[in-house]
């Protein structure tokens, strides 16, 4: 630790995120002002959330955050990044994700038409727009070419993204700050290899996740809806395939893997469960994890904190791979901090009290007698 903040590693960590900054800033700022126009709307159009069934919230809310999220998004990368070759294919599939899904937001689709649509929008990308996952590489420099694989693979990645984005988005602000941490998780490790488009990609889909964050974390004022949750996913999908696209590295999507690890996990197991029962894996229940630990107890801010600290842990653990060993310090602290926020808040609404007179006389609380 005695080099942490030595002039190499601020200069390193510098490097590493400058790229990204002012894409964060612009798509973060853009997002923020088209909120209320989004709010507008949704009221003005019935885009609403009734509350009741399934839904937690308590009173009707307006779903086209998604809407919000890919302005901000798309100004940044058509700011930042115009000569990109691959922005016209992330800014049209990703809009088209948003664009499709808002109008199951408003009049839902069967589930083999939404299925349907999320694999029409993986084939875009993959087949015509050639984001592909064309090898992968093992420790000692073996290449795996995947051949024949690298469509069917890639199509499987994008559709997983989508899914698991859209399981994650169960509460209010989950789903966009988990992608937020998880998209500046990939900044980093796009920086440490030198992918400066990559880094400005995540650096506006980080900003335009803290952007709508403002309004969503609990009580939310709007949602993402499924528009939002399939434009974070899709897009959060193809980022990471560009990462690793022209670099052969080791482990190189380990690091958003691990940072959505318990997502994907929950996703996963939402799947089986499903099947074991003989239900469709599009059926709603709340039995996700963060169903769970709400009803063990946690409010929705709460359960917010756990699923941060998890992926900021797993992600910085992820990005040790890569050089940024450091960072997985501060991450650990800034892990214990909410850990202790979050059982402080638990134990003070269960109303429990240090067995100890002269500590509370120390810290000034008041007697109980």
């Amino acid at each position: 630790m005695t080099d942490f903040f030595s002039d190499q590693a601020l200069a390193s960590l510098t490097q590493h995120l400058l790229p990204g900054l002012w894409p964060f800033v612009v798509a973060l700022v853009g997002c923020v002002l088209f909120v209320p126009l989004a709010i507008y709307l949704s009221r003005r159009f019935g885009w609403i959330a009734q509350p009741g069934g399934r839904h937690a919230h308590s009173r009707p809310t307006p779903t086209l955050g998604g809407l919000a999220m890919f302005v901000g998004f798309a100004l940044a990368v058509a700011i930042f990044l115009p000569q990109y070759g691959a922005t016209p294919g992330v800014l049209l599939v990703s809009g088209l994700a948003m664009v499709a899904l808002a109008i199951d937001d408003r009049w839902p689709m069967h589930p083999l038409i939404k299925l349907g649509v999320q694999l029409g929008l993986a084939l875009l990308a993959v087949v015509i727009f050639r984001v592909q996952i064309g090898w992968f590489s093992l420790p000692g420099g073996h290449l795996v070419q995947l051949g024949l694989l690298e469509a069917p693979v890639s199509v499987f990645w994008l559709l997983g993204m989508q899914n698991t984005v859209n399981f994650l988005d169960g509460a209010d602000g989950l789903a966009a700050g988990v992608i937020a941490i998880v998209a500046l998780v990939l900044m980093l490790a796009a920086g440490q290899l030198g992918q400066l488009e990559v880094v400005k990609l995540s650096g506006a889909l980080a900003g335009c996740c803290a952007g709508f964050l403002m309004f969503n974390f609990p009580p939310a004022r709007i949602f993402m809806g499924d528009s939002g949750a399939h434009f974070l996913g899709i897009a959060l999908g193809m980022i990471s395939i560009l990462g690793v696209a022209k670099v052969a590295v080791a482990f190189a999507l380990a690091a958003p893997v691990l940072a959505l690890a318990v997502p994907i996990a929950d996703t996963g197991w939402a799947i089986l469960r499903r099947r074991m029962k003989g239900s469709s894996v599009a059926t709603p229940d709340r039995l996700h994890l963060h169903h769970r630990l709400q009803s063990f107890g946690l409010d929705p801010r709460q359960t917010c904190y756990v699923f941060y600290a998890a992926s900021a842990l797993l992600g910085a653990l992820g990005l040790t791979l890569f050089g940024h060993g450091r960072i997985l310090a501060v991450v650990v602290v800034a892990a214990a901090v909410l850990a202790s926020t979050v059982v402080a808040d638990l134990l003070q609404h269960a109303g429990w009290r240090v067995p100890a007179p002269w500590l509370r006389r120390l810290l000034g609380v008041p007697s109980s007698r």
